[in-house]
């Protein structure tokens, strides 16, 4: 069965493993993200990447709620929702972007590129 209450002491027991795995997957699957919006590989790795970016985000979200609920308010769990926050963000940003016809990230590239090397 679903106890919230066992999964909330299982977060909370668990804090420096999970956060020591969730820090980096958020980062570094924002990061592949963006460059997925630079390179422009296919549609279908760039939602991979936002998706799995995305949920390993909320699940940090949600490890910081279960510190919350029992009264922990304190600067690392600020911190922490605020990066699960920008990693949604710009994987949010990096979708809307890359609908366009060329995004504005991949045109800097270029332009660096060329001037760079001309």
């Amino acid at each position: 069965m679903f106890d919230p209450i066992s999964i909330g002491e299982f977060s909370r027991n668990n804090c420096v493993s999970i956060c020591a795995f969730l820090v980096p997957a958020n980062l570094l699957g924002t990061l592949l993200t963006l460059i997925f919006l630079v390179v422009k590989p296919s549609s279908l790795k760039l939602l991979t990447s936002v998706t799995v970016a995305t949920l390993s985000a909320i699940i940090l979200c949600l490890h910081v709620a279960s510190w919350w609920i029992i009264g922990v308010i304190q600067a690392p769990t600020f911190i922490l929702l605020a990066l699960a926050i920008l990693c949604i963000s710009l994987n949010l940003w990096a979708i809307a972007e890359s609908k366009k016809e060329e995004p504005w990230l991949s045109k800097i590239v270029k332009h660096t590129l060329k001037v760079r090397f001309s």
